[in-house]
């Protein structure tokens, strides 16, 4: 427009068209620059991050709002998160004969839901005393003794709490129920109630140190000496304590214990535990199993390199398996619900646990994961499964899974690796401090509340309720944000090309302006 600047209706000016000219300029760029738009996205994520804090959903950086919309597959732990984490064992079986082929096991059920530690043990629906059966009683010392939870009564709310692990404080509230001593508790008030007998079993022995628990062996063990013998008896009276996964304990048993006596492992006993313990996983009530057992003659503590947890495995040999208690963790009622939603927006949830296959496998057809007649070929994959596969079948599993069982931390990170690999939006979830990669791999790293705070700041968003259920409520309010600002994005598209393609043309054509500054 240069050759217009000294156009008559300008006065003939070359100064007065520039200026006008310019004014045009400066006109046109505010309207096709949208200058509001970041205002706005930035206020409506804000709103966004409200919204979801009032659903348990704590987001820490604004842009994962918008990627929250995009999540395509949401990988998420089970305890906790897909269940209510409010365990209590309901079910434990122990040997009363193995003479050869003839194997005999005593089956016991215990009522009782919660922390409260009411209930009875019972066989054949008769209360059965279990100080009757000195197996039993060496169940509940191993349950007492190689555990570091306690149970506590709150008096504010009037209910019994855990104090550590729910897995834990399952085992503490049997031990309560067995009363393998006998204790008449009528006269005790709640706060004697919660750990009479466990504190009768832990003045029996000294807890001397405690072998933690690993993913690699999947067992802990405490060893324990005679309380009031000197030190020069130490080693007689020494004794370890074991419980972690059936089948990895199990391999490692020598004997069983029935009665008081020592019976050598068989290949027909190692079956059989294994068969029931199936049951117990893949029943109506998908329990979680454990496998109790102890070490007699365990090594000298001077032995043992305490520093080395690689060097736990060798120590927890030679183990006398003593019996299998089956916890219940059940799903949350939501949970069923929430994965339907995700399944009709296109979502695809992953469950992966550290449980055993078969209990995760039950888990996932009572919630919606799988279907009840579902072939889980393909679907489903343990830890060791998985590594077994090439990278190339590894990354063709991902890309079909539903679940996977008995995984490692690192096994999360490979996961996510795949997923995004085949152009997934992942979200993760995690807790533990070897979560973190994972986390911050993902997408949108979900940590859980009741987790560490190293997890917590890997994360993009943590959960205050531990609940799958927030989880999807939160892509839902991503998903509405992200529409929001599409919508208000091809408005001002709409409101300002007019005007840019009108200035355009008109430039271009070499006609007079449409528009002046003001409109």
């Amino acid at each position: 427009n240069i050759g217009h600047f000294n156009d008559p209706v300008h006065g003939g000016s070359w100064l007065r068209g520039a200026i006008y000219y310019f004014k045009i300029a400066v006109a046109l760029a505010v309207a096709a620059i949208p200058e509001g738009l970041p205002a706005v996205i930035t206020t409506c994520l804000a709103l966004g991050t409200r919204r979801m804090a009032k659903k348990n959903a704590i987001v820490r950086s604004l842009p994962s709002v918008e990627t929250l919309g995009c999540t395509s597959v949401i990988c998420s732990d089970k305890t906790g998160t897909l269940t209510t984490n409010q365990m209590s064992v309901c079910r434990m079986f122990i040997f009363n004969k193995a003479d050869g082929h003839d194997i005999s096991v005593e089956q016991y059920e215990i009522t009782g839901s919660t922390y409260e530690p009411k209930g009875d043990v019972m066989v054949n629906g008769q209360k059965f005393n279990c100080s009757d059966r000195s197996g039993l009683v060496e169940l509940a010392e191993c349950a007492a003794l190689c555990n570091d939870s306690a149970l506590d009564y709150n008096e504010t709310k009037r209910i019994f709490e855990k104090v550590g692990e729910a897995t834990e404080t399952a085992l503490t509230v049997l031990v309560e129920k067995m009363n393998v001593f006998n204790t008449d508790k009528s006269r005790l008030s709640p706060q004697e109630m919660a750990m009479s007998s466990n504190t009768i079993i832990r003045q029996k022995y000294r807890k001397e140190f405690t072998l933690e628990f690993s993913r690699d062996r999947k067992s802990m063990s405490s060893y324990v000496v005679t309380a009031g013998r000197g030190a020069s008896n130490s080693q007689q009276s020494a004794k370890m304590f074991v419980k972690g996964a059936p089948e990895s304990v199990v391999d490692r048993c020598t004997h069983i214990r029935i009665g008081t006596q020592k019976v050598p492992m068989t290949p027909q006993i190692r079956q059989e535990i294994m068969k029931l313990v199936h049951q117990y996983g893949t029943g109506r009530d998908t329990l979680r199993c454990l496998a109790l057992g102890c070490i007699d003659n365990p090594m000298k503590r001077e032995e043992m390199d305490l520093d080395d947890a690689r060097k736990f495995i060798t120590y927890e040999t030679n183990i006398t398996f003593v019996g299998v208690v089956g916890m219940l963790d059940p799903p949350r009622t939501e949970v069923i619900d929430a994965i339907q939603r995700c399944r009709d927006a296109g979502i695809r949830v992953i469950m992966i646990t550290g449980d055993n296959k078969n209990t995760a496998e039950a888990i996932c057809r009572r919630i919606g994961i799988f279907k009840e007649s579902q072939d889980t070929r393909g679907l489903a994959f343990s830890g060791r499964e998985f590594d077994d596969l090439s990278v190339e079948e590894q990354s063709e599993a991902c890309r079909h899974a539903k679940m996977f069982a008995r995984v490692d931390p690192a096994h999360k990170s490979k996961i996510v690796e795949y997923l995004q690999s085949h152009g997934e939006i992942t979200a993760m979830t995690g807790d533990g401090v070897n979560d973190a990669p994972a986390l911050k791999k993902a997408e949108i790293g979900i940590a859980m509340g009741s987790g560490t705070a190293v997890a917590k700041t890997a994360a993009e968003m943590v959960l205050a309720d531990d609940n799958f259920s927030s989880i999807v409520s939160a892509v839902e309010e991503g998903r509405a944000i992200y529409n929001n600002m599409k919508q208000f994005i091809r408005y001002l598209i709409s409101s300002n090309i007019g005007e840019v393609v009108c200035i355009f043309l008109t430039a271009a054509l070499g006609l007079p302006e449409s528009l002046i500054p003001v409109q």
